[in-house]
């Protein structure tokens, strides 16, 4: 008896992972709903949404955008574990939510429990900028300003664990300069204060300054990045500028809740790495300042382990707190 019940079971996976493979071949059949941790208009708003576009076109079904944000993207992360696991469901995530967040504070979602890494999707520096009026031309000439003038001046932030807060609290660290941390929603209304002169710099992502760079309202002092952007090759690195410890590139990622069939899993895995390898998503992708890059699952997955490592020995050596 015991052996039929093994043989039993044994069937009964058998003919589930059958079932799943052969779902996965025609997966999609319905709209599939993409989940995005940040307010329309930002940075990760609008590559979601180029990815959206070309995954609709492969698939020929309708993928719906969802914004839910707030909580420096933890919202929307529970919101997304929360979904049915049936593989018509997604949430982009990155560096705040999927690794900082659960390190600086009690978010009511479990990475490992909950979710399962699909693939990278981007990658990008941020860019330090200053308000046009604020008297600083160089990092070494902020420094100097922020030194003289301790607690009075604010950087802004999407949210704490963010990369622009990382950062931004790396910075205040290295430097030894007082910078007040202001947080906002999302790196777009940061920007907006930093324009009205709310705060005086932020460590934003490409997007949002370019346009306000090029207009003269906003000055940029350096990227984040190990070497220069092509985006803009004219910007130094923190690194040259005396701060080599200051190298931190933002990601993004797509991940699926905990019980989404395997076979939908690869196929997700599969067609992603279509879409992100297509020349009209790249020079997209290059007007937004990240780089397109797709990953295997289990890469994904250690690329996640490693990036919380990181960031984990950053934030204990810091003593970055959320209040």
């Amino acid at each position: 008896m015991a052996w039929n019940r093994v043989l039993a079971v044994a069937l009964a996976a058998l003919a589930a992972h059958c079932s799943a493979a052969a779902i996965a071949q025609t997966y999609p059949v319905k709209p599939v709903r993409m989940v995005l941790t940040y307010p329309p208009g930002g940075s990760s708003d609008l590559m979601g949404r180029v990815l959206a576009q070309k995954l609709a076109e492969l698939w020929g079904q309708q993928v719906i955008v969802e914004n839910k944000a707030g909580a420096a993207g933890s919202i929307g992360m529970e919101y997304a574990a929360r979904l049915p696991a049936d593989g018509y469901s997604f949430v982009i995530g990155n560096l705040g939510p999927v690794a900082a967040n659960p390190l600086l504070s009690k978010v009511p979602y479990d990475l490992q429990r909950d979710f399962i890494p699909v693939s990278m999707i981007c990658t990008g520096p941020n860019i330090l900028v200053v308000n046009a009026a604020t008297p600083a031309n160089s990092v070494r000439e902020l420094v100097v300003l922020a030194q003289g003038s301790a607690g009075k001046l604010n950087f802004g932030t999407s949210g704490p664990g963010s990369m622009s807060h990382l950062v931004g609290e790396m910075f205040r660290r290295v430097a030894q300069v007082d910078i007040v941390e202001v947080p906002y929603k999302g790196g777009v209304l940061a920007v907006q204060d930093l324009l009205a002169g709310q705060v005086q710099l932020v460590f934003s992502d490409a997007l949002p300054v370019m346009q306000h760079i090029r207009s003269g309202k906003l000055r940029p002092l350096a990227v984040t990045s190990k070497e220069r952007s092509p985006l803009a090759p004219d910007i130094p690195t923190l690194a040259e500028q005396g701060y080599p410890e200051l190298v931190a590139v933002n990601w993004w990622g797509v991940l699926v809740p905990t019980g989404t069939p395997g076979p939908i899993v690869d196929k997700l895995n599969a067609d992603l790495a279509k879409v992100l390898a297509m020349p009209d998503l790249k020079e997209r992708y290059a007007l937004l300042g990240v780089e397109p890059v797709s990953s295997t699952p289990e890469q994904f997955g250690q690329f996640i382990q490693a990036e919380t490592a990181k960031y984990a020995k950053l934030i204990k050596d810091a003593g970055i707190r959320v209040d």
